[in-house]
């Protein structure tokens, strides 16, 4: 299958032409994946697959968490969105599907990373970096918008903020200086890949708070990648849990309470838990299989206890599984007819 990026609303509009009231509703999609593919060409020029046939849709004012462990294809899929794929990789299938201006990373669309320290540029201002980021409606109120955007991130001290070169700000500080770089363009869109991996667990709680506070009062639709399924549970509203490279299991976030695929258990069962009798920590034996070497059939049947002879001989089909959850798996009822 070709890959196809489409715009929803007619062909040269303005960014939010496609929302009567020059923006998104709440709960209103505006960014749609289908079936989306991404690979490179490997020795002999043989395609091999990193992200194969994930499908989702982000929604103005609700936030989706992408899971799972590192090199499940979670960074790789948000990078397709905005067309930031590393060199060599490219879209081969599937549809992204957006309202006019979306796909414009920067405007419609916005990353935030996860380490700032090497997203900032170190020999230029704070204040200059994040005006860069304005609209150039916005810039001839940049002094003001610039104020706007660091006191809605938290800042006390804006024009010190603003003065300040990147070395001169905490871990956390430059994260928020990152948000504010973000929120700079008006994005309908953030992407939020790993923001608190760098951070202590005091300052990545309240990045999180301020993450869901900016959402709901934006409307911003939000795609938080991230392995920690506790922070999840905190702040997102949607769940898609990937693994290597595919779907395996999506629904609300309370899905987490009784997950179906053994790989989400098994997430689960890896995370600290503090009541008493808790008991040790059960890891999830072997690891991520790496690209080019995945096997055939479902590709965790080499770590899943439960695995049969249809997991290893043939890929599950997705299956929706009620009350807006859906799951791939042969053994749980998710990937047979």
């Amino acid at each position: 299958m070709s890959a196809k990026v489409n715009t929803m609303g007619a062909a040269g509009a303005r960014p939010d032409a496609a929302f009567p009231s020059g923006a998104p509703r709440a709960g209103e999609t505006v960014l749609s994946v289908e079936g989306l593919c991404v690979g490179y060409r490997g020795e002999g020029g043989s395609r091999v697959p990193v992200v194969e046939d994930v499908s989702f849709e982000l929604r103005a004012g609700r936030m989706l968490a992408l899971v799972g462990e590192s090199g499940c294809g979670k960074s790789v899929t948000a990078a397709a969105l905005g067309g930031l794929l590393p060199r060599g990789m490219s879209v081969d299938g599937g549809k992204i599907a957006a309202a006019p201006g979306i796909l414009r990373a920067g405007r419609g669309l916005a990353y935030v990373f996860q380490d700032p320290g090497q997203c900032l540029d170190p020999v230029f201002r704070v204040g200059r970096q994040i005006v860069e980021a304005m609209p150039r409606a916005d810039r001839r109120r940049s002094r003001e918008r610039l104020a706007e955007l660091l006191e809605q991130v938290g800042f006390h001290e804006p024009e010190r903020v603003a003065r300040s070169y990147p070395h001169q700000l905490s871990g956390g500080m430059q994260q928020r200086a990152m948000l504010a770089m973000a929120l700079a363009g008006r994005p309908r869109i953030l992407v939020a890949d790993e923001p608190t991996t760098a951070l202590d667990v005091t300052v990545q709680a309240r990045l999180l708070r301020l993450l869901a506070d900016l959402q709901r009062k934006e409307n911003l639709a939000v795609l938080l990648i991230t392995h920690n399924l506790g922070v999840v549970a905190e702040v997102a509203d949607e769940v898609l849990v990937m693994y290597a490279g595919r779907a395996v299991e999506r629904g609300p976030v309370s899905m987490l309470a009784s997950p179906r695929h053994p790989y989400v258990e098994g997430l689960l069962r890896a995370l600290p838990r503090l009541e008493r009798g808790a008991g040790p920590l059960e890891g999830i034996p072997g690891q991520v299989p790496a690209l080019g070497r995945r096997p055939a059939g479902c590709p965790f049947h080499p770590r899943c206890a439960l695995a049969r002879a249809e997991c290893r001989e043939r890929v599950p089909e997705w299956r929706e599984a009620g009350d807006g959850r859906a799951l791939a798996c042969w053994v749980r009822g998710g990937g047979g007819r």
